[in-house]
This record gives C-alpha cells, sequence and structure tokens, in this order.
C-alpha cells in the first residue's frame, strides 16, 4: 500500500534526506507506523513536521515512529517529536519511538528529552502499549514524583498544570497522565 493511500496527498513532497512509509495499525483505532530512513536536521525538519502534522490531522493521534533506519537526529528534529506529542495529547494520543540507535538515543538523553517519550523495542511492544493505555487511561496518576529533565531535582506534582523548576527555575507542564513536558 503506497502513502497517498492511506493519507490523502502524503506523498505530494519528496525529501531526499529523509524517506517516510506509512503502515496503519488495523488493531488500534487512530494508529499509524512512520517507517524513518535518513536523517531529521535544521534544513529537513519542516518536511518532518509538514507530514506528520498531515497525519495527526487525517485522524492519526496514536503514532508509533520506527527509528531503526534513521542515522541522525538534531535537536531541531527531537522539537519535531516533541511537537507531535503536544499536538496528540490533548486528543488523547501518544506516541512511540521504536528501535531508536544508540547514537541518536544519546542525543535524546544528553538533551533530556528520553524520559519524555515511550521508546519500544518491537512494533509488538508498541502496539500492546497503546492497547493498554488506552483501557487505563483513568488511573489516577498524582501525586507523581520525577526528577526534573533539566537539572534532575526530584520534584512532586500534586496535579496537573505549569510550574516551575524549585532548582534551575525551569517552566514545566504536567497532563492529565502525569507526563511532564518543558513550557
Amino acid at each position: 500500500m503506497i502513502n497517498n493511500d492511506i493519507i490523502n496527498g502524503f506523498d505530494d513532497e519528496k525529501d531526499d534526506s529523509l524517506k517516510i512509509k506509512l503502515q496503519k495499525v488495523k488493531e488500534v483505532e487512530g494508529c499509524l507506523v512512520l517507517y524513518l530512513t535518513g536523517y531529521i536536521d535544521t534544513y529537513n525538519s519542516n518536511y518532518f513536521q509538514k507530514r506528520v502534522q498531515r497525519a495527526i490531522e487525517s485522524g492519526f493521534i496514536r503514532l508509533v515512529f520506527q527509528c531503526g533506519g534513521l542515522n541522525y537526529v538534531s535537536s531541531t528534529g527531537i522539537g519535531s517529536f516533541t511537537a507531535f506529542l503536544k499536538a496528540v495529547k490533548p486528543r488523547g494520543g501518544d506516541l512511540v519511538l521504536l528501535e531508536i540507535q544508540p547514537k541518536v538515543y544519546e542525543v535524546f538523553q544528553l538533551l533530556g528529552f528520553s524520559q519524555f517519550f515511550n521508546i519500544k523495542n518491537s512494533l509488538d511492544d508498541s502496539i500492546n502499549y497503546f492497547q493498554n493505555s488506552t483501557a487505563v487511561e483513568a488511573i489516577a496518576a498524582f501525586p507523581k514524583i520525577f526528577a526534573c529533565p533539566i537539572c534532575s531535582k526530584k520534584l512532586k506534582a500534586l496535579k496537573p498544570g505549569r510550574f516551575r523548576c524549585s532548582e534551575c527555575k525551569t517552566i514545566l507542564a504536567i497532563d492529565n497522565t502525569s507526563q511532564v513536558f518543558l513550557g
């Protein structure tokens, strides 16, 4: 199946530095696997964001990014993943990063983002995560104790909302499912 059969007009724009192949997941409503091959940097991140935004606007709010073919992601690229997370969370969605290469994962860790994303080792694990998360979203997640992604200070959130780290003064947000975000 070609991408335009899944999302109308998805392949209208191409970029040789990043190839995206789509696959619908029949077992989970609104779930899409995006096979990424190449790299994501400052120059092609806009292309990447537009393609994925088109998927989200088409109703795919549970996204699995198959990253086994990604050999480089810049901080701008990681910002793109963060933007996707912010776009799907309010709609009841989430995203999973799958098979991240060690050098790409290192960038996520260095920038403090590895704990924000669900990282799985197989497509089956990703599908199970989405099947189970839709069933258990109602479980009370507060109070939530976590480490600040910037300075690692232990923090406690009593309810969803925005607040400032008492140590480094970074503004953080925590959603209803107790996921922590910058800003």
